[in-house]
């Protein structure tokens, strides 16, 4: 199909979603908040009566020794706990695959996910595959888990995915080199701990790409055409906090107080977008990360002031960025509205020279780029409700400008 024909039919429909994401109820996790949470989560968990826990998680939190205060925690309620330390950046299919079998080796009746993002975003797919008896490649889009999902708890590690608090959770098909979403409330966790103890020898490349995927959700959120009762509350509240505490966190890594303000960032965007859905500069991200493995909140980093640029145009889009500007401290109300939106966006340029975000994409190549802006139109058009409409042309033009 012509793929103007195509956008012009998403476009169509996408009127058509609105009440439905609206009409879904989404439950938050009860969100345990400050140093120690992570062990008062896993007595919760105890009290919950679950006996047979593992925890998924990656090597090298393992190597860290991250992972012993958790497992003893656990253990220390009598909780018999099993550890699956094999979860990779950007888990594929034989990730999961494996995951299912040391769920179902263990007999586990509860999972706790700790990790930055894509731990937690396995742990979710891991326990619908256990549920629905589904290959990963079965559950992708909306709506896929027709079982009550096992307990699944969360501590994060970074803060940038939101995925503790999230419906959604990407994967990525090894074959295809393509990232794709399962998106269902059932994967939202029962609980998160916010432990910034667990975050204070995060290093600084990845607190700053976390961080700038954090602001990225709040962003993207606050500007679509869905918002919800609460998203200008939670966008601005992340945005506000982010711009106030990611420089020092990236400097300072050790400031706990730093810490939890960044983790408390990151569920509050997640919180956002998790209703109003994310936008451009996640269906560039998704095809940048799945051809190139280009870091998730590293190419949202990039790309964002870029698309801020094409959105800030539209009126609704430059009273917001405005909106934006004024929470930061960057202007005040009454100022001129596209005055306001430059400059938000140059402080969001400015934050990203501050913490060492590239300008560029290294690995991004002139031959890939229609084949990138095509796709990303696509998941965009299809999937998110974008303030403004792109063009092929003008896809091809923003990501040029990334090389």
């Amino acid at each position: 199909m012509d793929l103007d024909l195509r956008l012009r039919g998403y476009r169509l429909l996408k009127p058509l979603q609105w009440p439905t994401s609206r009409a879904i109820p989404i439950s938050p996790p009860t969100a345990l908040v400050g140093p120690g949470s992570s062990k008062r989560l896993c007595t919760m968990i105890a009290e919950f009566g679950l006996r047979r826990v593992i925890v998924v998680t990656d090597a090298v939190l393992v190597r860290l020794g991250l992972i012993d205060p958790i497992r003893e925690a656990l253990e220390k309620h009598g909780v018999n706990v099993a550890l699956h330390d094999g979860i990779t950046p950007d888990p594929t299919y034989p990730v999961l695959e494996a995951g299912l079998a040391a769920v179902r080796a263990h007999g586990s009746d509860a999972i706790l996910a700790v990790g930055g993002g894509s731990v937690i975003d396995a742990a979710k797919v891991i326990d619908a595959m256990a549920v629905t008896g589904k290959r990963p490649e079965k559950l992708l889009g909306v709506l896929k888990i027709w079982k009550p999902m096992l307990p699944l708890f969360a501590i994060p590690t970074t803060s940038g995915t939101g995925s503790e608090v999230t419906v959604a959770a990407v994967v990525t098909d090894p074959v295809k080199h393509a990232k794709a979403a399962v998106i269902d409330p059932k994967l939202v966790p029962v609980a998160t701990a916010l432990d910034p103890l667990l975050m204070t020898g995060m290093p600084k490349g990845i607190t700053a790409a976390t961080g700038m995927d954090a602001l990225t959700h709040a962003v993207e959120a606050y500007l679509n055409r869905w918002p919800h009762p609460d998203t200008k509350r939670n966008s601005i509240a992340a945005t506000r906090m982010i711009f106030a505490n990611l420089e020092r966190a990236c400097e300072h890594g050790e400031d706990v107080e730093v810490r939890e303000a960044m983790a408390l960032a990151a569920y509050y965007a997640g919180l956002a977008f998790t209703k109003a859905y994310v936008g451009y500069v996640h269906a560039f991200s998704h095809k940048l990360g799945g051809m190139y493995g280009v870091p998730h909140g590293l190419a949202n980093a990039v790309v964002l002031p870029h698309v801020l640029d094409f959105l800030k145009d539209d009126p609704k889009t430059r009273d917001r960025l405005a909106d934006l500007a004024i929470a930061i401290g960057a202007g005040t109300a009454g100022e001129n509205p596209s005055a306001l939106a430059d400059r938000f966006i140059e402080r969001v340029r400015s934050l990203e020279r501050a913490v060492g975000i590239p300008e560029k994409i290294a690995e991004l190549r002139a031959s890939d780029v229609g084949t990138i802006a095509e796709a990303a139109l696509v998941e965009a058009h299809r999937d998110y409700p974008v303030p403004k409409n792109m063009t092929l042309p003008e896809a091809e033009a923003l990501l040029r400008r990334l090389m």
